[in-house]
Order: structure tokens, then sequence, then C-alpha cells
């Protein structure tokens, strides 16, 4: 079954919206994820999920919106899942905690 675009972007904003529920309800900072190896582990699926998504979506859909930067969300997830050993947490505690509300608020106006 092929899962549609419109979906896809359902899947992203609803795996942020988990998992900044998380990182509220467990307490995880900017702070703790430099530092915390179960945090750090506790973000990547997610991460990697929306990357995944990113991914996923059809060429045609993401140069409807070439503003939005696709490539480097997808590219964290590569980046996520084949180079784990060379995260530098301290980007990815930028991307949760500076970057992250901002592309789901682009996102979500597309499901409109």
């Amino acid at each position: 079954m092929k899962i549609s675009d419109k979906e896809r972007i359902k899947k992203i904003i609803h795996t942020w919206t988990s998992l900044k529920k998380q990182l509220a309800e467990h307490n995880i900072t900017r702070e703790l994820l430099l530092d915390d190896e179960f945090s750090q582990w506790a973000v990547t699926t997610p991460l990697y999920n929306i990357g995944e998504q990113v991914y996923m979506l059809t060429s045609d859909f993401k140069k409807k919106y070439p503003a939005i930067p696709w490539s480097v969300v997808s590219g964290l997830r590569h980046r996520l899942i084949h180079d784990y050993d060379g995260i530098n947490w301290s980007i990815i505690a930028d991307v949760i905690f500076d970057e992250m509300d901002d592309f789901i608020a682009s996102v979500e106006k597309l499901t409109d």
C-alpha cells in the first residue's frame, strides 16, 4: 500500500508532537541531551522516523515547496543511521530545541 504525501506529512507532525511530549514529561533538556546516552537514544528513533518520512515524500511534492529544508531533514536521518558514532549531539540539540518547531510549522501548513 502506497502512503500519500499528505499521510506522510501527518506522520511527521504526529511523531514530532509525540517527541516533544516525551521531552517535557521526562525533563529532557538541551544539557541532558548532550551528556545522557539514554536521552540520546530516546530522541534518535523519532528523528530518523521523521527523516524517513521526509525522504519518502515524492519529488514532485517536495519541489512544490522548495523553501522547506527537505534535504536537511532527510540528511539528518541518514547521519543518525549511518554515522551514529560520529553524531555531534550539539547539532542534534540545536535541531530539537531551536529548529524543529519551525520546520513542523512549515509542514503543518501543507495539511490544509
